[in-house]
């Protein structure tokens, strides 16, 4: 008797077996999942560094100011909060209501030398836009002192 190693690409077919189970199993769990109660939020972000300070933006869209929160510790920039979607269509035979709602959370690591005290924020036109001012950095070149 000859003892082989199996290997899913001499028999085609029971790959494909194999490849359809795998995909029954994941389509049962999708199904009973209600994507339509739990949303994976995770806003977009541009950062950019101005001459004077580091700019901030986040997308959030359909997020209120006051479900938003920035909070600065031990120099990593946290930018959280939660998202509450209800959208709703009445039509004469036609009644639809879809809610959404998730929690966010956004950090980023400070640079070493910025202003955490003068760091500023602001929302509009479901746009955040936090601040960070640069701290005026002192010429580190070679001074050359005279010995009296």
């Amino acid at each position: 008797m000859l003892i082989r190693k199996y290997n899913p690409f001499t028999n085609p077919e029971a790959t494909m077996v194999k490849y359809d189970l795998v995909n029954d199993f994941m389509n049962f769990f999708d199904s009973k999942l209600d994507d339509s109660n739990i949303v994976n939020f995770k806003p977009k972000v541009n950062t950019i560094e101005g001459e004077n300070a580091y700019h901030i933006e986040v997308d959030l869209p359909g997020v209120k100011k006051e479900e938003i929160e920035v909070n600065v510790k031990d120099n990593t920039l946290t930018i959280s909060g939660e998202r509450k979607v209800k959208n709703e269509v009445k039509e004469k035979d036609y009644y639809k209501m879809e809610s959404a709602y998730g929690s966010f959370a956004r950090s980023f690591t400070l640079p070493e030398k910025v202003d955490v005290e003068n760091i500023h924020a602001n929302s509009q036109d479901g746009v955040l836009e936090v601040v960070i001012p640069k701290l005026d950095v002192i010429d580190n070149k070679t001074k050359k002192i005279e010995i009296k």
